[in-house]
């Protein structure tokens, strides 16, 4: 996927196609083989690829399988429909052609079944359709007899060789089959999961490094000079006067033990955490919103979801002025999380989306704020502490003075000592001890919040993702849906123009990315589109007429319709330029009109697999689109008018002949 959502390609030609490649590419291995594959899985793959609309993979597994003596008629009447799916006689080299009558010529070899009948009835189909004056009726009555699903396969992939009277007569079931299967499976609700881009994975903000072995480096030196100071000023207490000694030494240690134990709790307690230190959260219109995109469009992601998400009783914008800091602070955690995976925000939507719903959840259940309240310590044990410290000193002091003044005091100069080593290494113990205690109940408390974090987000992410999964449509069903909003452009333009088939000589149409339009495929799989630009050329014997509309792949909906309408010399030029960073692009130049620039196909070498090549994926998203026949097609009138298009005919092709 690019690293932002949207790049735009532009282009100052009249009628120059626009749009925006924002892509999604799908991690399945619907289309791929192992090399060790049998032949019998490398012919299943090969299947669906025709009926996703991939006929030159097809052709190649396909091939592939029968090299390795997996045949049948079955088999050989996939591979024929493949030879011709998107494609007409001239399109074939001469060894395909050699192929087919191959074939043809050993059909009989074949046991007797439904599919041997079926790719009979094919070559049958074949040989009327290259013949002149071929007789339609018989062949006609046998193909509506075929199964549905081995007839519509005909129909559909033999599209470009049925024309003529043949085609008026299967034409109005072809347009009422589309009209069927146009909005089947619920496209409306679904279409969209084919281009969202795949969430990724959950994140947390993992607990910072412990500094807790730093912290105790030093603290054996410190402890035992402090018990040596401690011991050395009570033992100095008891000798000079022991009964008041005794008394203070005991209330010393009481003192010392309610002190640590309450001043344990109030210092290891945590103070909020600070998700926005160190990451500064760009504000609108500021100058780091445009040098920091990702970071812009997360805070953008939050503000919008955040006043979507209200609870009961706030209006949108008092939501997001009393969820400021909240928002600021989770913009800048998962701009932090995810900048350096160089992902657009749209990857990243699903945790921003959870995240303002459990702002949300959190505010009704009144814990939003909770984690303000938890860190407070109780009054009680903050005085508790205090007191306690203080009884320690008062018993510290009195020791001193019972040790120098009592009548078998020994030298004032080690009781000050004492006194003073014990004042300096119990500070400085116990700030080590604590700082300890703090830096490990605060990793415990972070590794346990990330845990819960981590775990939740996990859940949110795979009940996304499983959502995505379960909603997104399949190649068939894409590729069904625009099968069919072509068969229907194609019937309204013949209405329009008030034609038949009979009245044509060929057509062609070119399927291109539309303005604005989002863009997704498989691993392995042809590049779809969200909004396409249909460009339908009708040749018939008065000339060219040309009708193009812009078509929105989720409803259907079509518009800026255009018309064009010239003679087969008016077409003066016919240029194809491919550019590995930019795509294919059709230009078409007029005698009497501007140049007319067709983006046919966007550029795709940024966001491939590993195990996928540039040229071969271009070679699968032009011939799923048929652009193939059409740049042939197109070109040859260019060159010879239409004389190219009357010398086209099967004249120079044997029809074929169903031997025995």
């Amino acid at each position: 996927m690019s690293d932002s959502d949207s790049a735009t390609y532009n282009s100052a030609a009249h009628g120059s196609t626009v749009g925006i490649q924002a892509e999604t590419v799908h991690n399945s291995n619907v289309y791929f083989v192992h090399p060790d594959a049998s032949p019998q899985e490398k012919y299943r793959v090969g299947v669906r690829l025709l009926e996703d609309g991939v006929p030159g993979r097809a052709r190649t597994m396909i091939t592939d399988a029968m090299a390795h003596g997996y045949e049948s008629a079955e088999v050989r009447f996939h591979w024929v429909l493949a030879m011709f799916s998107a494609r007409t006689y001239q399109d074939l080299s001469g060894e395909e052609v050699r192929g087919l009558h191959y074939a043809s010529g050993r059909l009989q070899a074949y046991a007797e079944d439904g599919w041997k009948e079926a790719l009979r009835l094919t070559f049958d189909l074949l040989a009327v359709l290259s013949a002149d004056n071929g007789e339609t009726g018989p062949v006609l009555k046998q193909l509506q007899d075929l199964p549905p699903r081995q007839r519509d396969a005909i129909l559909r992939h033999l599209d470009l060789m049925l024309t003529g009277g043949l085609k008026d007569d299967l034409w109005a079931e072809t347009c009422e089959r589309a009209r069927a299967e146009r909005f089947g499976n619920d496209r409306v609700r679904r279409v969209w999961a084919y281009f969202e881009p795949v969430p990724i994975g959950a994140r947390a903000v993992p607990p910072r490094p412990s500094t807790a072995a730093a912290a105790r480096a030093g603290l054996p030196v410190r402890a035992v000079l402090f018990v040596v100071s401690g011991a050395l000023l009570w033992g100095l207490a008891l000798v000079a006067d022991p009964v008041p000694a005794g008394v203070e030494l005991l209330v010393a240690l009481g003192a010392g033990l309610t002190a640590a134990r309450f001043g344990v709790q109030w210092w290891c307690q945590e103070p909020r955490s600070d998700l926005t230190a160190g990451i500064e959260v760009p504000q609108p219109g500021g100058p780091a919103s445009a040098v920091n995109g990702f970071t812009g469009q997360v805070r953008h992601a939050f503000d919008h979801y955040f006043s979507v998400r209200t609870p009961y009783g706030f209006t949108p914008e008092a939501w997001l002025a009393h969820t400021a800091q909240v928002r600021s602070g989770l913009a800048a955690e998962i701009a932090d999380l995810y900048r350096e995976s160089r992902i657009g925000v749209g990857r990243v939507t699903w945790l921003i989306r959870y995240l303002a719903e459990d702002a949300r959840n959190r505010h009704n259940n009144g814990t939003l704020f909770d984690q303000e309240h938890q860190d407070r310590t109780p009054v009680r044990t903050k005085a508790l502490t205090v007191a306690a410290l203080a009884a320690l000193g008062v018993a510290t002091l009195t020791a001193f003075g019972t040790a120098v003044s009592g009548a078998a005091a020994p030298r004032p100069l080690w009781a000050f000592l004492a006194v003073l080593g014990a004042a300096w290494s119990g500070h400085a113990a116990a700030s080590r001890w604590l700082e300890a205690l703090r830096e490990e109940h605060r990793l415990a408390r972070e590794t346990r919040k990330y845990q819960e974090q981590l775990t939740a987000r996990q859940i949110a992410h795979q009940r996304w993702q499983s959502f995505l999964d379960e909603t997104r449509p399949t190649e068939l069903e894409m590729e069904t849906w625009l099968t069919c909003d072509k068969t229907l452009f194609i019937d309204e333009a013949l209405r329009y123009h008030r034609l038949t088939w009979r009245d044509l000589i060929t057509h062609t149409i070119l399927v291109a990315p539309g303005p604005s339009a989002k863009r997704g495929r498989v691993r392995g799989g042809p590049l779809r589109y969200s909004r396409y630009v249909f460009r339908l050329f009708l040749f018939t014997q008065d000339g060219v007429r040309e009708v193009s509309s812009e078509f929105t792949f989720s409803d259907a909906t079509c518009k800026n319709e255009q018309r064009n309408n010239y003679r087969f010399d008016a077409l003066s030029s016919v240029q194809v330029t491919e550019n590995a960073d930019i795509g294919y692009d059709l230009e078409l130049l007029l005698t009497n009109g501007p140049a007319l620039k067709i983006r046919v196909k966007d550029a795709d070498a940024h966001q491939l697999a590993p195990d996928e090549h540039s040229q071969e994926i271009s070679a699968i998203s032009l011939s799923a689109a048929g652009s193939t026949h059409a740049f042939r097609l197109l070109e040859g009138i260019a060159a010879e008018g239409k004389g190219w298009i009357e010398r086209r005919g099967p004249d120079n092709l044997t029809p074929f002949r169903i031997a025995g």
